[in-house]
């Protein structure tokens, strides 16, 4: 064996990455040894091969996934900083998106309320109220939760409180809500529609935000308070009065904010939840 041939071994302690990794970049071509035994098809590398398996370990210790970190170390090679600044930029987002999930968890785990799963939260009577037609700002796209929906919120805020010196777009007539169109959770390409009721006349001029009609009727609703992250207990409460009283769901839920994070305690943020509904025939 020449003398700056590496065993596998022996580069795997000095880089840190186990064999069976090396292996897998070695058949994704991003690792390749320097050398194989043609009897026992052993790999060799050199120690030239060291600092780039040490890259390798650290992106992934970033967080970037193989196919991220193939990337990187191409446009390193062809001196694209563009891509790589890219790729840094969106790692960088969602590290600090992970961050305030993690934080959020860590203030849940703080209350110590075990006897309701870590939330302190309350849920009032369901009650049966006519809901009537709402004029609203409507901004609906699909996405992940917890990206998509302070964006747009962001988007309906800026027409009703624009930047100083401009005229706003509309003005508002009740509490920012979600209009929830799945039938079920989607991780990924939830159907999203963020909404503000408004009044008077509305100039939207430049922007992607649309006037619609939410349409009115006979909801049911609770009143939820305690974190977001709660709020299923909520749904649990209204569909269990909605099969005592033989209801069925008629539409999308809604979910109406009714005080400002930023200005309560994560345990004082208060929700009502509303979901259209019609009786179940009496011969079903």
């Amino acid at each position: 064996m020449p003398v700056d041939q590496i065993p596998i071994g022996t580069f795997s302690r000095i880089t840190h990455l186990s064999q069976k990794a090396l292996r897998l970049y070695d058949e994704r071509g991003l690792l390749a040894p320097a050398a194989r035994d043609i009897c026992t098809g052993y790999r060799y590398y050199t120690f030239a091969q060291v600092e780039r398996g040490i890259r390798i370990r650290h992106l992934l210790w970033l967080g970037f996934s193989l196919s991220e970190v193939e990337v990187i170390l191409d446009a390193r090679e062809r001196g694209d900083a563009g891509t790589i600044r890219d790729l840094f930029r969106a790692r960088l987002a969602a590290t600090e998106q992970e961050a305030g999930r993690l934080h959020a968890i860590a203030e849940v785990l703080r209350a110590q309320d075990p006897l309701n799963g870590g939330f302190r939260m309350s849920v009032t009577e369901p009650v049966i109220k006519e809901v009537p037609a709402l004029r609203v700002l409507s901004r609906r796209e699909r996405g992940v939760y917890q990206e998509t929906i302070p964006r747009l919120i962001g988007e309906l805020c800026a027409c009703i409180y624009p930047a100083e010196g401009r005229q706003p777009a509309a003005r508002a007539a009740g509490p920012i809500m979600f209009v929830c169109h799945d039938e079920e959770y989607r991780e990924t390409d939830a159907d999203i529609e963020m909404a503000i009721p408004i009044t008077g006349s509305v100039n939207l001029e430049g922007t992607a935000v649309e006037v619609r009609t939410l349409p009115g009727g006979r909801f049911v609703s609770v009143l939820y308070t305690g974190h977001y992250p709660g709020v299923g207990k909520a749904y649990e409460r209204l569909f269990a009065y909605m099969g005592e009283h033989r209801l069925l769901a008629a539409g999308p839920s809604r979910e109406l904010y009714l005080n400002n994070p930023h200005e309560v305690p994560e345990d004082e943020l208060l929700t009502e939840i509303q979901y259209p509904v019609q009786e179940i025939p009496p011969s079903a």
